[in-house]
């Protein structure tokens, strides 16, 4: 099945908010990842959402060229070619992207989508992130505004964020934010519905003391209630059909209880990478412990070609990845529920 189409995207969306389950959302950086993805969604029979950072698709167009726009372009129409061979349903979307960075990689991209439409093949990308809460609320809702136009003229579903997530990720560090920084408020969250409401499709990554980084249980102190007190407070003063579509970004960690009490209040997406990293990048040390004389020309031997060979790591690389996601899955409740082929 090719990518989703706009109208099958917001499908998947509207299944997962109706059956309280949610979509894992991973990032990719390579042809190796993006496999890894597309294998975790299919093998679990789950729908799902790919993502690629700034600094995703910088690495992805690699050293010489180092051009995010160039790299992302090059991975999605990858995605498009590969997961036609598949039957789930996947998504294209870009993480974090910040006022500064708008005009040099999330307009260039929606530009991109323009084209694509233009030539009938429907959407390059299907969602874009706008990460502007380092702005004040205003300003932060006046350039969502701007762009959630932008995308809805190219049906293409926009994701904002109010409320800071604390940790580093990407080259992003909110680390030094104060605490009252990682938790939107129920003010906050009517404002966000009322300036937005009517203009465009819109995913919400409203934080409740999300971190991004991997750390031992019990250090990152969420508070999923604060999802629910927003939505209640939304609802209560314009119906069920205000109900916002949550984003939970910074799990690494999180307790499975805390998980399944998030998608009761309305998350429908939730972001996994660094998990996915570690996933990676185990099996391959894996292997060159136990070939360290296979992959390494000691004392003026030759080493063994089959162990060295990159794909005889890589492999183990995208199942890593492929197993890690299908926990994920399993724990987002999406598991076995792809609308593949019914919409």
């Amino acid at each position: 099945m090719p990518i989703a189409t706009p109208a099958q995207y917001a499908a998947m969306l509207d299944a997962a908010q109706k059956g309280d389950y949610a979509y894992p959302a991973i990032n990719i950086s390579s042809l190796v990842t993006l496999n890894a993805a597309l294998k975790g969604f299919a093998d679990k029979k789950s729908d799902g959402i790919i993502q690629v950072s700034i600094g995703g698709g910088k690495f992805a167009s690699g050293q010489n060229v180092g051009c995010s726009v160039l790299g992302a372009v090059v991975l999605a129409e990858a995605a498009h070619r590969l997961a036609a061979e598949y039957d789930v349903l996947i998504a294209l979307h870009t993480d974090h992207c910040q006022p500064d960075k708008v005009d040099s990689f999330l307009k260039p991209l929606i530009a991109e989508t323009t084209k694509w439409r233009e030539a009938g093949k429907g959407n390059l990308f299907q969602s874009h992130m706008l990460d502007a809460s380092e702005l004040p609320l205003e300003e932060n809702l006046k350039l969502s505004k701007e762009l959630l136009k932008l995308c809805a003229e190219n049906e293409i579903i926009l994701e904002v964020e109010a409320g800071v997530v604390g940790g580093e990720e990407d080259g992003i560090d909110n680390s030094d934010q104060p605490a009252d920084k990682l938790y939107t408020t129920p003010e906050d969250m009517l404002r966000v519905y009322e300036e937005l409401d009517g203009i465009g499709r819109y995913m919400f990554a409203a934080t409740f003391g999300n971190v991004h980084g991997s750390y031992k249980p019990g250090h990152v102190k969420l508070r999923p209630e604060i999802l629910k007190q927003g939505q209640d407070a939304v609802i209560a003063k314009y119906g069920k059909d205000a109900e916002f579509d949550l984003v939970f970004h910074g799990g690494s960690g999180t307790p499975n209880e805390q998980i399944r009490e998030t998608l009761a209040y309305g998350v429908i997406k939730m972001n996994i990478d660094t998990d996915t990293q570690y996933a990676f990048t185990r099996p391959i040390a894996d292997h060159m412990f136990k070939n360290y004389d296979g992959v390494m020309k000691i004392d003026g031997e030759v080493g063994n070609k089959k162990t060295y060979d990159p794909r005889a790591y890589l492999k183990g690389a995208e199942k890593g990845v492929a197993d890690r996601l299908g926990e994920a899955c399993d724990d987002l409740l999406s598991t076995g529920k792809t609308i593949c082929g019914t919409v």
